[in-house]
């Protein structure tokens, strides 16, 4: 599985909330992309298909936050230790535990990373490289996605409904409960 989140861009809602540091913020702006949108969480299957997105999270939000907020890592530690089937993930779910595998971070001070080290980061980044494929398949073929006038709190709405289309055209309708 393939474990990745994403800034879908909306116009600006205006919602503040406190910061970690006690100071108002914005709750739909995101520092990092310097822009307005909700971070929605997804799992991959292996080949890029998407087979799960979460609700919109507030933009201030980290990937790992977000995904332990959704209850995400716990039903990934649950898949790893019971059937085997570990998640790959980018550098922002490091610290998430274990049967989530993120890449190495690079030491202080200049020094390289050990050559077993960046072999690994090699073959994780190659192995989740199809996993980013997932948000492009729906944001390549669904133009809402890429930039909406909603409300960011219905974006995850409209995501879902984009899933469920992308797996309608792929052919991949799993078994209703």
């Amino acid at each position: 599985m393939i474990l990745d989140g994403r800034l879908f861009d909306t116009d600006r809602l205006a919602e503040t909330t406190t910061s970690v540091k006690g100071e108002t913020i914005d709750a739909w702006y995101s520092g990092k992309h310097r822009d307005f949108g909700a971070n929605i969480q997804a799992v991959m299957r292996p080949d890029g298909l998407p087979i799960w997105t979460s609700d919109a999270m507030p933009g201030h939000l980290h990937d790992l936050t977000c995904a332990h907020h959704l209850n995400v890592t716990d039903a990934l530690y649950w898949a790893a230790s019971q059937i085997h089937l570990p998640t790959l993930a980018d550098s922002g779910y490091a610290g998430a535990g274990q049967g989530i595998h993120t890449p190495y971070k690079q030491p202080a001070a200049g020094r390289r990373l050990a050559p077993d080290n960046r072999t690994y980061n090699t073959m994780l980044r190659s192995m989740r490289c199809l996993g980013e494929r997932g948000f492009a398949i729906l944001t390549g073929r669904w133009r809402t996605l890429r930039h909406s006038t909603a409300s960011p709190r219905s974006i995850g709405d409209i995501v879902r409904a984009a899933l469920h289309l992308t797996h309608f055209e792929y052919r991949y309708l799993p078994d209703s409960c």
